[in-house]
């Protein structure tokens, strides 16, 4: 039994003229109503409340003897209180209401849904609250970073994973931060609480090992509705939990970009085990996945090496520990500087993020066993007549790895969110929009301007 304080939801036959918004945490007291038989907590700074604001009855089921169920209730009382007392972000903000001496949620979602026609044809929408099942928890979603698949998903062109199947009209995204305020009936026990601060996870089924066709089914935001609404049930392996240094903006750029670039480094090596210390990584590009491969590396002891366009991206890669920058614009022939860079050597990891005007150069600056990771394709999706790649030659002269990266696992999440942890590092937010800017977001990202992530601020 869950020594935590779980919501319940009013009866639709239940009616009440008092309603009101929690504001003030600190004025709450734990309180005794004799005649009610329960015990429970009243804000005594917003008014008459003769009723307790929250509760759960002295006496009833349970399965235990009345002493042991009133013991088990006070703590979770102490620890609401606890919670409240510190100002958890959970409990201080709207759209919770004190109705009949409950905590209500609103009656419907916010979502916007993507036809796969065209960034400008994203549309917002209403639907009814879902209300968690067996082994399900209920989500508020308070922020969402959008991937460069999301464009593909608003465009139609996501084509190429023949595994994830398609949808007409579908809710973008994959990647939130939120906190759960519902947990499905029969749970037990669950490894979520309410209030406690969660992450998604891309492919919601893949929880260790290699993916497989079945797990890709299970991705947010194609084929599964995703995350670009105000309220989602995930099944409770399907989500991990969020570090407490980060705020809501930096966790959501966790799931995909992080996880992706973690693969990249760490996807070899034994669980436990992450490497790249002494290793030279070279990341293509200034985007959430280099940005995270980046932070990362220079954490671990790498030496690195990134590439743009950019000049002033490159000042700010600097900034996060780049050991080496290259302008691939003025420098077009890249791979050649990387190789003197690293004395003929070649680099040790790649992530490849490119595609068919990269991948060539790619071979040409890998060292002999080196990784190639392929997590991209931003300059295109098919070679120039003419210039096709022989994979097979170019692996076989280095005796190279070509690698596709589809995300990772839930247990390799958590096994990067420690690492995380350990080094506190920050992930980069380029730029945060309103949930009403969602398409201004969109478009942004799909322009290529931005340095790290763009977050949607889902809940303001």
């Amino acid at each position: 039994m869950s020594s935590k304080l779980a919501w319940t939801r009013p009866s639709p036959q239940e009616t009440c003229q008092e309603q009101r918004q929690c504001r003030d945490p600190h004025k709450a007291t734990r309180t005794e109503i004799p005649d009610q038989r329960c015990i429970g907590i009243v804000f005594s700074g917003v008014g008459e409340v003769t009723r307790p604001t929250f509760s759960r009855p002295r006496t009833g089921g349970m399965g235990m003897q009345a002493p042991s169920r009133y013991r088990l209730i006070d703590l979770n009382i102490q620890f609401l209180l606890q919670k409240l007392r510190t100002c958890h972000p959970s409990f201080l903000t709207p759209p919770w209401f004190l109705t009949c001496g409950r905590m209500t949620l609103p009656g419907e979602v916010q979502k916007w849904q993507a036809s796969q026609d065209g960034l400008e044809n994203l549309t917002r929408s209403r639907g009814p609250m879902p209300k968690p099942g067996k082994d399900e928890v209920l989500v508020e979603i308070y922020t969402v970073s959008l991937n460069y698949r999301d464009t593909e998903v608003a465009m139609g062109t996501y084509k190429h994973h023949k595994s994830v199947g398609e949808a007409s009209s579908i809710v973008p995204c994959s990647d939130m931060c939120g906190v759960v305020v519902e947990i499905g009936e029969g749970t037990n026990p669950s490894p979520w609480h309410i209030g406690d601060r969660v992450l998604s996870t891309f492919n919601q089924t893949h929880l260790t090992g290699q993916i497989t066709p079945k797990e890709m089914t299970s991705g947010l935001g194609l084929p599964l509705d995703g995350v670009l609404q105000t309220y989602r049930v995930f099944p409770v392996t399907g989500l991990v939990k969020t570090p407490d240094y980060l705020s809501d903006e930096e966790a959501s750029t966790l799931p995909i970009a992080a996880v992706t670039a973690w693969m990249s480094i760490n996807g070899t090596r034994p669980m436990g085990s992450p490497g790249g210390k002494g290793e030279t990584i070279l990341l293509q590009g200034t985007g959430g996945v280099a940005i995270a491969g980046l932070q990362i590396g220079h954490a671990a002891g790498a030496e690195t090496i990134i590439t743009s366009s950019s000049d002033a991206k490159l000042e700010r890669a600097k900034s996060l520990g780049a050991t080496h920058t290259i302008n691939y614009r003025t420098d077009p022939d890249w791979q050649d500087t990387v190789m003197k860079i690293t004395h003929d050597k070649g680099v040790d990891i790649i992530l490849e993020a490119g595609g068919a005007k990269t991948l060539r150069k790619s071979f040409d600056c890998i060292a002999f066993g080196g990784l190639i990771n392929c997590i991209g394709y931003l300059s295109g999706k098919e070679d120039e007549p003419g210039d096709r790649v022989n994979a097979n030659v170019l692996a076989l002269r280095r005796t190279v790895t070509l690698k596709g990266i589809l995300n990772g696992p839930k247990d390799r999440f958590e096994e990067m969110l420690q690492f995380y942890g350990a080094h506190k590092i920050k992930p980069v937010v380029d730029r945060t929009f309103s949930f009403e800017q969602t398409k201004e977001a969109f478009q942004y990202l799909y322009s290529g301007g931005h340095f790290g992530k763009v977050v949607v601020k889902v809940k303001e």
